[in-house]
């Protein structure tokens, strides 16, 4: 069960956070995962428990490695955005509408 290979837009949070819900179906069922992979004793022979192990943890690995990736690539995406907003919010203190937007990025963060 491999990850998603899939762009992740940062500008929606509810839907950034639904793809990492995705992403983490071989985390949540990992259980089911091991009971499927490790062969039981009727099939040993037929079944290398050895290259299938490597198989889940490679695919493990990948997961693992998207998600990081992503996150961080989110993090930095709005954190770029947090320091534009910061210099306008210099220029303009006044702006209320811009210290909202500020505001719900740095949450965001």
């Amino acid at each position: 069960m491999a990850a998603p290979s899939t762009v992740a837009s940062c500008e929606d949070f509810a839907e950034f956070q639904e793809l990492l819900r995705v992403m983490r179906t071989i985390d949540d069922r990992i259980v089911h995962e091991l009971n499927t992979t490790i062969p039981t004793a009727s099939f040993v022979g037929k079944i290398d428990a050895g290259q299938t192990c490597k198989e889940l943890y490679q695919s493990l690995m990948d997961a693992h490695t998207s998600r990081e990736r992503i996150i961080k690539n989110c993090i930095a995406q709005t954190s770029s955005v947090v320091k534009t907003l910061r210099e306008e919010r210099e220029k303009a203190q006044d702006d209320v509408a811009l210290l909202k937007q500020l505001r719900k990025e740095q949450t965001k963060v």
